[in-house]
């Protein structure tokens, strides 16, 4: 089962997740990949780790 957790001041967490680019190819990943979600990352879609310090968002049930 897929699941997507959404971090505090950091990535999605992507676990059974199948990622595809905006012209439909299958990029290759681990069974749990990092998501980047502040846009700073110079590996997109991929977080590397850029938003430390820079990025906050605080997730809100």
């Amino acid at each position: 089962m897929a699941e997507i957790k959404v971090s505090d001041n950091g990535p999605l967490i992507a676990k059974g997740v199948t990622v595809v680019d905006g012209e439909g190819n299958v990029l290759e990943t681990k069974d749990q990949v990092f998501l980047c979600r502040c846009g700073l990352s110079n590996n997109k879609p991929f977080c590397d780790g850029s938003h430390k310090g820079k990025f906050e968002s605080t997730v809100r049930a």
